[in-house]
């Protein structure tokens, strides 16, 4: 009876709550209700090599393939979902949605033979000041749902850059063209690496990743969002 009580006193001020509805979460749900997790407007782009997402970076770099988790529409009651992941101490939403999306990429004839997930960095500064970098949290999940490892190690981020926010894509290229570097990449010398962030709108960014990546000997680079910006 104490323990019940107790228990009601401290969801009354910590309440377990789906992040999408708002609803009490039950036994066995977290971070995101079933209801919620079942309606989510997933794009299934891992399934088809030309999906836009892919299309989006066609000419623009040698990756094998990229694909998005689901749709970031304007109105979209999923879109605070990536607000609250990168603005409001929220990185166990990334943990989450990235291991239900590394877990249906791995039944995917493009992306089952990931080697490493790595998520684009961070610079010192910014990791500072948000205190964790939402694209690792994503990574974190995807690499549980993958069975694989995450590298965090290998591509870091040089330059503190301005806000991607508001510019034209011409601009995002030339803010982020020199922001990344390589280290001691040896370990991953001829690996599939899968590129990882939370959302992909311009793909100027990844892009710029996944250019420095390709640097590495025999490395060969896919891309994958948790959302994509469609219209």
């Amino acid at each position: 009876m104490l323990k019940q009580a107790f228990s009601g006193f401290f969801k009354l001020f910590y309440p377990n709550l789906c992040h999408v509805c708002g609803s009490d979460l039950v036994q066995g749900e977290m971070v995101v209700c079933i209801k919620c997790l079942y309606q989510i407007p997933l794009t299934r782009f891992w399934k088809h090599a030309d999906n836009p997402v892919a299309q989006a970076f066609w000419g623009r770099v040698n990756i094998e393939h990229a694909c998005a988790y689901f749709f970031f529409a304007k109105g979209s009651k999923y879109r605070p979902l990536l607000h609250k992941l990168k603005y409001k101490g929220k990185p166990e939403i990334g943990v989450f949605l990235g291991n239900e999306f590394g877990l249906v990429l791995k039944d995917s004839e493009f992306y089952h033979d990931i080697d490493f997930v790595v998520p684009v960095p961070l610079h010192t500064k910014k990791l500072r000041i948000r205190g964790y970098n939402q694209a690792e949290a994503i990574a974190d999940g995807m690499a549980k749902g993958l069975n694989t490892q995450v590298s965090t190690t290998h591509l870091l981020r040089n330059e503190f850059t301005e806000t991607q926010t508001r510019k034209t894509r011409a601009e995002r290229v030339l803010n982020v063209a020199q922001a990344f570097t390589l280290n001691n990449t040896c370990e991953v010398e001829g690996k599939h690496l899968l590129l990882v962030d939370d959302v992909v709108t311009t793909g100027a960014t990844l892009e710029a990743c996944a250019q420095r990546l390709l640097e590495i000997p025999n490395c060969r680079v896919s891309i994958a969002a948790l959302a994509y910006a469609s219209k």
